[in-house]
C-alpha cells in the first residue's frame, strides 16, 4: 500500500544525495514530487523521467535558495501545478568550513551559507503554508552537528544547523492549531559528497561512529517517509538523530 498516495510533496535541493533519496522514495510512496535545484539540471531531468518511467509524478525546478524570493517562488510552481503542498521537506544546505581568524575572507561564502541554510527555509514555510491543508508536514533536515560538532572550523555551519531544531520547536506551536506536524532530522555523516572523499578523514569518522559505518542517503529517506505519513500523527517539535549511535 502506498502510505502518500495523492498527497503532494515540496523538497529543496533533490538533486543530490539525501535529497535526491528523499525525492524519489517520496514518489514511491505515490506522493506527487516537485524539487528544487541549482545546477544540475541534466541529473534533475533524469530523476523526473525515471520517476515518470515507475509511473508516479515529479517537477524539477531551478532555484537558489540563497536567492531571496526563489524558493518561494519554487513553491508558487508547484502549487499552481497540483493545487496544494501536502509536505514540504528543507533539505538544501550548503557548507562552508574554516578558522576564525580567515572568517573576513570568507564573509560572501559565509552569508550564502546563512541565506540558503536558515533564511530561505523560513522563507519557504512562510510561503508554503499559504497552500498547506491541515494535517500537512513539514520536515526540516538539520545536522548531528547541532549536538556534536567533533572539531573545529565548523562554528558557523553548525550554528545555521542548531537554528533549524530551535525553528522546528518554535513552528511546532504555531502549526498545531492547524494539526500540522513540524519536525527536524538531524543526519550524522552520511556518504554523500559532502562527505570529504580523503580515506583518512572518512576512516576518522567511521572510527567515531558505533556502527562503524557511514550512513546511507536512503537511510534518512527512510525517516522523513515516517515523519511524512500517517502513522507520524502524534509526533511535533521533535528532532531526530540518525547518526550511526556517534552522539551516544
Amino acid at each position: 500500500m502506498l502510505s502518500l498516495k495523492g498527497k503532494v510533496a515540496f523538497v529543496t535541493g533533490g538533486t543530490r544525495g539525501m535529497g535526491q533519496a528523499i525525492v524519489q522514495r517520496l514518489a514511491a510512496e505515490g506522493a506527487s514530487v516537485v524539487f528544487t535545484y541549482v545546477n544540475s539540471q541534466a541529473i534533475a531531468e533524469d530523476i523526473v523521467a525515471g520517476i515518470e518511467r515507475a509511473g508516479g509524478s515529479a517537477i524539477a525546478i531551478q532555484a537558489d535558495g540563497a536567492k531571496q524570493g526563489a524558493v518561494s517562488f519554487a513553491i508558487e510552481q508547484a502549487a499552481e501545478k497540483y493545487q496544494k503542498i501536502d509536505i514540504m521537506v528543507n533539505n538544501a544546505a550548503t557548507v562552508v568550513a574554516g578558522s576564525i581568524e580567515t572568517a573576513i575572507e570568507r564573509e560572501l561564502a559565509y552569508s550564502r551559507q546563512l541565506d540558503t541554510n536558515i533564511r530561505s527555509v523560513i522563507e519557504g514555510i512562510r510561503k508554503v503554508q499559504q497552500y498547506m491543508p491541515d494535517g500537512g508536514r513539514i520536515i526540516n533536515i538539520g545536522s548531528v552537528g547541532a549536538r556534536r560538532i567533533g572539531g573545529p572550523n565548523m562554528a558557523d555551519y553548525v550554528a545555521t544547523k542548531a537554528a533549524i531544531g530551535g525553528l522546528g520547536r518554535g513552528l511546532a506551536w504555531d502549526f498545531a492549531p492547524r494539526n500540522i506536524t513540524v519536525n527536524t532530522i538531524e543526519p550524522g555523516a552520511i556518504d554523500t559528497d559532502m562527505m570529504p572523499a580523503d580515506p583518512a578523514i572518512r576512516e576518522a569518522y567511521i572510527n567515531a561512529i558505533p556502527l562503524k559505518r557511514l550512513g546511507k542517503p536512503e537511510e534518512i529517506a527512510s525517516m522523513v517517509n515516517f515523519l511524512a505519513g500517517p502513522e507520524a500523527g502524534y509526533i511535533t517539535g521533535s528532532s531526530f538523530v540518525v547518526d550511526g549511535g556517534i552522539t551516544a
